[in-house]
């Protein structure tokens, strides 16, 4: 893994019709917009926040994660309407030793069902496999969330088993998890 790709300057990811691109206090709004809303978060391992200065600190945070090369979160942009957040995509947890990470993605509830994620996936894991040279790419998903398995299946990503009473997350306690993943040799 190259992680000075991924952390020696922001990386900015295109695609057909999306921007990857760094996220800060001037999205504050669709931020906020998104991580208020109780129902984007019904199975993610976050609790919403209803605090616009909380909000804004946690753009901070975003930020301090990168310089400490720990995690990354790109701002999902469409290149329609240039500027304006539709979501987040990231990337942590990175095991140099083999040369794997995990991902998630999350979109504002205005956004869903029109191909943002799978499109937002793909340009990600195009990143990570063919600059970043990482060798596994995985996913943590809550067995009830079935769009967001729909957007890693589409994507080439192989359920490779559930985690039963494995995780620990924020708002929901004790949670089973069905780990996605796809190796660079499976990557079309």
């Amino acid at each position: 893994m190259d992680i000075r790709v991924v952390f020696d300057g922001f990386p900015v990811i295109e695609s057909q019709n999306l921007v990857l691109s760094k996220i800060d206090v001037t999205h504050l709004e669709e931020v906020y917009d998104i991580y208020r809303n109780d129902i984007v978060f019904t199975y993610c391992g976050i609790i919403p926040k209803h605090n616009k200065e909380t909000v804004k600190t946690m753009i901070g945070h975003f930020d301090r994660d990168f310089q400490k090369r720990s995690r990354i979160k790109w701002g999902i942009f469409t290149k329609e309407a240039p500027g304006i957040l539709v979501g987040i995509m990231e990337a942590f947890d990175f095991n140099q030793k083999v040369d794997m990470v995990t991902i998630g993605y999350f979109l504002a509830e205005s956004h869903w069902g029109k191909g943002i994620a799978t499109e937002a996936v793909q340009a990600c894991i195009g990143f990570l496999f063919d600059q970043a040279k990482v060798n596994r790419i995985q996913a943590e998903v809550m067995p009830p969330n079935e769009q967001s398995k729909k957007v890693l299946l589409k994507n080439g990503f192989l359920k490779e088993g559930t985690l039963r009473q494995a995780a620990i997350w924020s708002g929901k306690g004790i949670v089973d998890l069905e780990i996605y993943g796809m190796l660079k040799q499976d990557y079309r």
